[in-house]
C-alpha cells in the first residue's frame, strides 16, 4: 500500500515505512551501472563527488576542452548549479548551453557518473530538447515511463539513477540559450516550488549571460572600429606611395626607369581586370596627386609641369569618369580600379 504527502514543495509517493525527502534520496539511491551512449567512447567511472571542492575541480578540468563560448560561460553555469542545489534542494543539478539546434550537457553538480557529460540533445527530443524547443519549463515524475517525452537518452539518464527531473530554459533576448535541470533519484514527484526555484536561478543566469554578450558586442564593435582605422591608415599610406611613384616617374628622363616606376605604381592599383575607363598616364599622375590632397599648384610642382597643364588633364579625367568635381573623380577612379 502506498501513501502520498507533500513536504518542502515535493509531492511524495513512497511505500509505507520508508522515509521520504531528498536527504533520504541521497542516502538510499542505488549506484546505477553506467551505460555508454551509442557512438561515444566508453569512459571509466570516476569516484563519487556529491559535494565539495573535489567536484568543482573535476568540473573545471573536464570543461577545459569545451568550445570557447562554453568555457567563457562555465563559471556562470557552475554558479547557477550551486544555487540550484542550495536554493531548490535537489541532489543533482546539471545544465547545457545551446548551439542551435543542439543542447550540449556540459555542467554538473551532484552527478555520480559521467554518462551524461558531453551528451548532445537534439531540439524536441527528450525532456531537455522539448524544453529547448518550447522555451518553457517541463517536468517528468518518472523518466523511464514518461509518455510526454521521447526516450532517446534513457541509457545515460537511467545510468545516473535519475527518477524525476525538472528542466527550465535559460532565455536570453527571447531565445533559449541553455537549459537548467534539477533531478532526484527516488520515487518523489517534483512540486511547483522546484520549478519556481529553477526558474529564478535560470533568470539570474540569463541576466548574467545578457550582460556578458553585451560586453562582447561592444568589445567587437571597438575591435572592428580599430581594424577599420588601421586599414584606413594602410590605405592612405598606399595612396601616398602610389602618388609619390607617379610623381617620381614623371620627373625621370630615362624612359626605361620611368616605365619600371610606372609598372611598380600599377601594381599598387586594384587588379580587377580591364577597367571600363582608360586614363592616360598623365591623367593618372594628376589624379594620384589629387587623391592625396594636392592642389593644382602642388600637383604641378610635383610633376614638373605648369598648373594649366594639370587643369587640362584633370578636366579630361573628370569627363572620362563622369565626375562633377575632383573628389568625385577620385572616388570614381578608385571604384574603377585606376587608383589604390
Amino acid at each position: 500500500m502506498r501513501s502520498s504527502h507533500r513536504a518542502g514543495g515535493v509531492a511524495a509517493t513512497v511505500p509505507r515505512g520508508h522515509l521520504p525527502g531528498i536527504d533520504a534520496a541521497r542516502r538510499s539511491s542505488a549506484s546505477w551501472p553506467r551505460t555508454a551512449r551509442p557512438g561515444t567512447p566508453e569512459r571509466g567511472r570516476g569516484p563519487s563527488t556529491e559535494d565539495g571542492e573535489d567536484e568543482e575541480v573535476a568540473e573545471e578540468v573536464a570543461e577545459e576542452s569545451a568550445p570557447a563560448r562554453r568555457r567563457d560561460n562555465a563559471d556562470a553555469f557552475r554558479t547557477a548549479l550551486r544555487a540550484v542545489r542550495r536554493e531548490v534542494g535537489v541532489p543533482l543539478a546539471f545544465a547545457g548551453d545551446a548551439a542551435q539546434p543542439t543542447l550540449r550537457l556540459s555542467y554538473f553538480n551532484g552527478n555520480r557518473t559521467d554518462g551524461l557529460r558531453g551528451l548532445l540533445v537534439q531540439r524536441g527530443f527528450g525532456l531537455g530538447g522539448r524544453v529547448l524547443d518550447e522555451a518553457r519549463p517541463g517536468t517528468v515524475h518518472d523518466y523511464a515511463t514518461a509518455g510526454t517525452i521521447t526516450h532517446d537518452y534513457d541509457a545515460p539518464v537511467l545510468a545516473e539513477g535519475i527518477y524525476a527531473v525538472t528542466a527550465v530554459p535559460v532565455v536570453v533576448r527571447g531565445t533559449a540559450q541553455g537549459v537548467l535541470y534539477g533531478a532526484i533519484r527516488e520515487s518523489v514527484a517534483l512540486g511547483d516550488r522546484v520549478t519556481e526555484g529553477l526558474v529564478r536561478v535560470a533568470r539570474r543566469l540569463a541576466g548574467e549571460l545578457t550582460v556578458r554578450q553585451e560586453v562582447d558586442r561592444r568589445v567587437e564593435q571597438q575591435l572592428a572600429a580599430a581594424r577599420e582605422a588601421a586599414e584606413a591608415r594602410v590605405s592612405e599610406r598606399l595612396r601616398e606611395a602610389h602618388a609619390e611613384l607617379r610623381s617620381v616617374s614623371a620627373a625621370v628622363d630615362d624612359p626605361d626607369l620611368r616605365q619600371r616606376l610606372q609598372r611598380i605604381a600599377l601594381r599598387l592599383q586594384p587588379q580587377d581586370g580591364t577597367p571600363a575607363v582608360v586614363l592616360t598616364a598623365r591623367e593618372t599622375d594628376v589624379l594620384a596627386q589629387v587623391a592625396v590632397g594636392c592642389t593644382n599648384a602642388e600637383t604641378a610642382a610635383r610633376l614638373g609641369v605648369k598648373p594649366e597643364t594639370v587643369k587640362s588633364h584633370l578636366s579630361s579625367a573628370l569627363a572620362k569618369l563622369g565626375a562633377g568635381n575632383r573628389q568625385a573623380a577620385v572616388v570614381a577612379a578608385r571604384r574603377a580600379g585606376l587608383l589604390p
